[in-house]
């Protein structure tokens, strides 16, 4: 069975993140996305996989490979301008010799793929869509069904007064490769405003699999938390890294911590890590390999790439730290803010209210305060 998976996009709304990693490589709990997704779709059946790439692609093709660590057969395809959803399937469609899944490449989920196949399949369907409940569909695709789950109408970020139900497009397609006719080669061309509607005007069959599976976007800022939060605390299936040491304390590796470190889980704590003396770390957090907690630091519901140093007394809350950055003695970031990679934060300094740093910003000693 194959899939083709789309990660072509710049990552645009979770700058300054993914100035240098790709969205779907963001690491969630300590694990790049796209490899907990490969590893997943192999449990479900998937032994082939196109990645569409255009953004940084190097960096797939260096922590990928061929995907034979993931036990499947990866094929990385590099598009030379933005293609579209349905435009990227069209550019690999050489590669499809039959039933074929597509996933959009920022969406986590834990849909049971095995079950949509084969509704897929017992329909007849060209084009099976998998939906899932919002109580907001104003923002996102709307999808009207028949009786039978067919689909009449596609809606995209409708007008309260025309909503007529809470179910959305998912971003999980089980397709048929024969639909792919109707993309013009070369083109951008999505599968939402382009490619269904035109299915829909020529009554192939399209039909929408609800689903109440665990299903976010991790396309923005307090998603991105808000989805570590979600694995930390048991919501959605994600497979932590380590060993549980403890009740909701999660450890890869050799670890230095000092025996007055207070530990409240759900944490999740990398290889090298060192924590010094009067620490206190508050779940849900994630701290990344080789990171340094100094004395008396306070980090509660943040998420820490690898390689950051934080110094004594500083205080870190609801806040995402890249790699490599240094944060001064007593500073505190919170509310939200965003830093990028190798960036430096002098002492006694206040980040709240979202700010965001991007790679290589240096903050001097006492230079912000909110």
């Amino acid at each position: 069975m194959k899939a083709v998976i789309l990660v072509g996009g710049l990552g645009t709304r979770l700058r300054p993140l993914t100035c240098n990693t790709p969205k779907p490589m963001l690491p969630l709990a300590n694990r790049p996305f796209i490899e907990q997704m490969l590893i997943r779709l192999r449990e479900q059946g998937i032994d082939e996989v196109i990645l569409a790439v255009q953004y940084l692609a190097d960096r797939f093709h260096a922590a990928l490979g061929d995907g034979s660590r993931f036990d499947l057969k990866l094929t990385i395809v590099e598009e030379t301008e933005p293609r579209g959803t349905a435009g990227a399937v069209k550019n690999v469609e050489h590669l499809l010799d039959g039933t074929t899944f597509v996933f959009n490449g920022d969406v986590l989920t834990d849909l049971d793929l095995q079950a949509m196949l084969a509704f897929h399949q017992e329909k007849g369907s060209k084009a099976t869509i998998s939906l899932t409940p919002v109580d907001d569909p104003t923002q996102f695709g709307l999808v009207e069904m028949q009786a039978d789950q067919r689909v009449q109408r596609f809606l995209e970020k409708p007008r309260a007064e025309d909503i007529t139900s809470n179910l959305i497009n998912a971003g999980t397609y089980v397709v048929e490769p024969d639909i792919f006719k109707y993309v013009p080669p070369d083109q951008y061309y999505m599968f939402e405003r382009g490619l269904f509607p035109v299915l829909l005007q020529i009554e192939a069959p399209i039909f929408g699999f609800p689903s109440r599976a665990y299903w976010t976007d991790i396309g923005k800022p307090q998603a991105y938390l808000d989805v570590n939060r979600d694995i930390l605390i048991g919501r959605v299936q994600y497979p932590m890294c380590g060993q549980q040491i403890k009740q909701g304390i999660w450890q890869e590796g050799e670890v230095d911590i000092h025996p007055s470190v207070q530990l409240v889980g759900p944490i999740v704590i990398g290889p090298g890590v060192q924590i010094a003396r009067g620490a206190r770390i508050i779940g849900p957090t994630v701290i990344g390999a080789n990171c340094s907690i100094g004395p008396e630091a306070y980090l509660e519901g943040c998420v820490l790439w690898e390689g950051n140093q934080i110094a004594e007394g500083a205080t870190l809350r609801l806040c995402v730290l890249g790699r490599g950055n240094k944060i001064g003695a007593r500073t505190s970031i919170t509310g939200g803010a965003i830093l990028s990679d190798d960036c430096e934060v002098g002492t006694e300094n206040r980040l709240e209210h979202g700010i965001k740093l991007w790679p290589g910003a240096v903050i001097k000693d006492h230079a912000i305060s909110f």
